[in-house]
């Protein structure tokens, strides 16, 4: 549905959207000029933060394809955007045919791109939520359709907890998601963080502020770790995205901490 301007109903068509914007970070073509704008504003800020958007993405199909091969079929991912080259379902089916796979966002032009996208797919869906509202997504019949949580399942909060103010309690969003996810579940998130390049984090959250539809919180390891409470961290850890598990192919920076975000995948033991 489209409103007076000819935008998706729900786009506020003076922010920019941090799905829009990821989106266009990733060279994508589902993004409109003002979030191209404040794309433009974040490199004068950081110069690689196409680079370090590459990155986060190559991160999230490790992740699927490791997840996968410990035997997880069935997917939650929150916060998950404009669809792009390698989307969970494509990784996951391609290497589980039938792997259950539903999304999750806010933004009415990644639900409907998502939409169009998995309309021939009975083994995926999106669900039109936010990640602050857990009961909603855990209860959605496209969640109740797909996920069975009598089974291990992976929740994945790639790039969106940073979007999670302190007084929004995103540590008690992570754990009601947990408190769903029967053992042998799994958590993989990136988030990021203020530790190394505290300049450039806070240049970046106030961008955020004045720009998007969300401000961001970059948080420090520590914090960041405590969000695997009740999960096991798979090794090596919490550690900056590239150093995540890198395939053979995958250059290693000399200084990781460039990549400021943080990534991790924990397991679910009780």
């Amino acid at each position: 549905m489209l409103d007076g301007d000819g935008l998706p109903r729900g786009v506020d068509p003076g922010k920019a959207s941090v799905a829009r914007m990821y989106d266009a970070m990733l060279g994508g073509e589902h993004n409109f000029a003002i979030d191209r704008e404040a794309v433009a504003a974040f490199t004068a800020i950081d110069p690689q933060v196409r680079t370090l958007a590459r990155a986060n993405r190559a991160f999230l199909g490790r992740a699927v394809r490791f997840l996968v091969d410990a035997g997880v079929r069935q997917f939650i991912d929150l916060g998950s955007g404009i669809p792009t080259q390698g989307n969970v379902h494509e990784v996951a089916q391609a290497a589980s045919p039938g792997a259950k796979v539903v999304y999750v966002d806010n933004d009415p032009v990644a639900v409907a791109h998502s939409e169009a996208l998995l309309a021939d797919n009975p083994d995926a869906a999106i669900v039109a939520a936010d990640i602050r509202d857990p009961a909603r997504i855990l209860s959605a019949p496209q969640v109740r359709k797909l996920i069975d949580f009598e089974e291990p399942v992976a929740v994945l909060m790639i790039t969106i907890l940073h979007f999670v103010t302190p007084q929004e309690d995103p540590g008690g969003i992570v754990a009601a998601f947990r408190d769903a996810l029967p053992a042998g579940s799994w958590l993989a998130l990136t988030h990021a963080t203020d530790e190394d390049r505290p300049d450039t984090a806070a240049a970046v959250g106030q961008l955020y502020r004045d720009r998007a539809t969300s401000p961001v919180t970059a948080r420090s390891h520590d914090e960041i770790k405590s969000l695997f409470d009740g999960f096991d961290l798979a090794e090596p850890g919490l550690v900056y995205v590239p150093l995540w598990r890198p395939d053979r192919d995958e250059e290693i920076p000399e200084d990781p901490s460039q990549f400021w975000v943080y990534a991790g995948v924990g397991r679910k033991d009780a």
